[in-house]
């Protein structure tokens, strides 16, 4: 069946695996609140694909992932650097700030999605410069991939961590599309996380195949140290958490995680290939992982609308004779629904 909804992967429905992993779980009676082999496997598996011993919580939200996490590495009067265009700061509703008891996100500027080191350490130094009347700097948060659909090099992370490290600050990973990176980048789940300085990674699953499954993976241990109760607190552990964990592993079995999100990323890559070629079309980041933002004329994004075609218009400073969209792809999307925009795009142009 084609589809024409581009508005975000989080459109798609659950793949069939892990429905028939969460299916499976719901034979007979097991242990709650996380003390059932499932959660027990998941942790050995998840240390194996990450190729050291790490302390993974499942929970059912990536805003509950990343506004707990955060929450581990900063006090309420820390100061949290990342992005400007963050979903930490733009899409969760203070969550982080909450969850800390009130720690500052203070977005850093670029327009690939990507912070520089230069900008970093300019934050960092004038916080210090501060004193007792600024937040304390207390972590650093990348989005891999990021907003603008941008995916770090294991050496732009390392060029980050490094100064973040040398003034104390933890490292935490947004990868809600932490799969489609990797799928980008062709290298291990390590060397992109923990062997460039990452402490601590929110692994989305939910935009990749999952029902409602994401997992706080801390790579430096030490830092998880009573996280279990912060997750308690919060609301966010699952008396019957075999159901998440049996997402997860069927999410990583046989690297179903990455089969799906290299499915999406080809799909978003024969999208901008064929929108390059499309009159008036102009792609305003490089394509990645699996979101296109791309600014086509103002007719053509009416008639696209009004053939049924869903999709976001996105903010972007400059354009006047032009209309910025985003288009996202997923491990759903079919060749046919690529050759059908693409199709009605050149038509409306």
């Amino acid at each position: 069946m084609s589809s024409r909804n581009f508005t975000s992967d989080n459109v798609a429905p659950a793949c069939a695996p892990i429905l028939a992993a969460v299916n499976e779980a719901n034979g007979g009676l097991l242990a709650s609140y996380g003390a059932d082999a499932l959660t027990a496997r998941l942790q050995s598996v998840a240390s194996a694909v990450f190729e050291r011993q790490v302390s993974l919580f499942p929970v059912a939200t990536g805003t509950a992932a990343n506004a707990l996490a955060l929450a581990q590495l900063s006090p309420p009067y820390g100061a949290i650097y990342c992005h400007e265009t963050a979903h930490v700061v733009t899409d969760e509703c203070a969550a982080p700030e909450f969850f800390s008891g009130g720690a500052k996100l203070i977005g850093l500027p670029a327009a690939d999605g990507k912070i520089r080191a230069a900008d970093l350490r300019k934050a960092i130094a004038f916080a210090d410069e501060m004193g007792v009347h600024h937040v304390k700097p207390a972590a650093l948060t990348l989005t891999q991939a990021t907003e603008w659909g941008t995916v770090y090099r294991p050496d732009e992370i390392a060029a980050l961590t490094g100064p973040a490290k040398e003034h104390g600050l933890g490292v935490h990973m947004d990868g809600a599309r932490f799969a489609n990176a990797l799928a980008h980048l062709g290298c291990t789940p390590a060397e992109s996380t923990w062997k460039c300085g990452v402490d601590v990674l929110s692994l989305g699953a939910t935009k990749n195949g999952a029902l409602c499954a994401e997992a706080v993976v801390f790579f430096d241990r030490a830092r998880a140290q009573d996280f279990e109760r912060r997750r308690k607190r919060s609301g966010h552990l699952w008396s019957k958490l075999r159901f998440l964990s049996a997402q997860l592993l069927a999410y990583f079995h046989e690297d179903l995680w990455l089969a799906n999100a290299r499915h999406a990323n080809a799909m978003a890559s024969a999208l901008a290939r064929g929108l390059a070629t499309v009159a008036g079309a102009r792609l305003l980041q490089s394509v990645d992982a699996n979101e296109i933002f791309v600014a086509l004329p103002h007719e053509v994004v009416a008639t696209l609308e009004g053939a049924g075609f869903a999709f976001y218009r996105w903010p972007f400073e400059g354009l006047t004779d032009a209309v910025a969209i985003r288009l996202v792809t997923s491990y759903a999307t079919q060749a046919t629904d690529v050759a059908d925009f693409l199709g009605a795009a050149a038509k409306a142009a």
